[in-house]
């Protein structure tokens, strides 16, 4: 069955990983949801949230965790952190924070997206588990 391969895969990954993935970017990501009403608030979430979801065709494709899942995030997270690092939106108090917090959690992420990416271009297309 594709979401036990998928979940075993995910298993497979070093615990680090595992913890920054589901302890960490798909939950601040995730929260961006709720920031719907702040100025610029729906750019955001479909940058952050839409990177995440372009992920599932892969997962679903590859039946697992690959270094080709960090080109969904390539465009859209690229894009969100400079636009919030150089032209952020105005956003209040702990909204303010929360933006200072996506932009560090996917600065981090597109640190690790980018040298997988350029693995999986010249041939590393691995996944995890197989």
């Amino acid at each position: 069955m594709v979401f036990l391969d998928i979940w075993r895969s995910f298993r497979a990954l070093p615990q680090w990983v595992q913890i920054w993935v589901f302890g960490i970017l798909v939950p601040v990501n995730s929260a961006t949801i709720f920031f719907l009403g702040e100025p610029g608030g729906i750019w955001v979430a479909v940058l952050a949230i839409g990177a995440m979801l372009l992920n599932a065709p892969v997962m679903l494709v590859e039946r697992g965790f690959s270094k080709a899942m960090a080109l969904p995030h390539l465009l859209p997270w690229s894009v969100m952190v400079l636009w919030l690092g150089f032209f952020p939106p105005q956003w209040q108090g702990g909204a303010a924070g929360f933006l200072w917090l996506l932009l560090a959690v996917d600065s981090i992420s597109l640190l690790f997206d980018y040298p997988d990416a350029l693995k999986w271009w010249r041939g590393d297309r691995r996944v995890a588990g197989k």
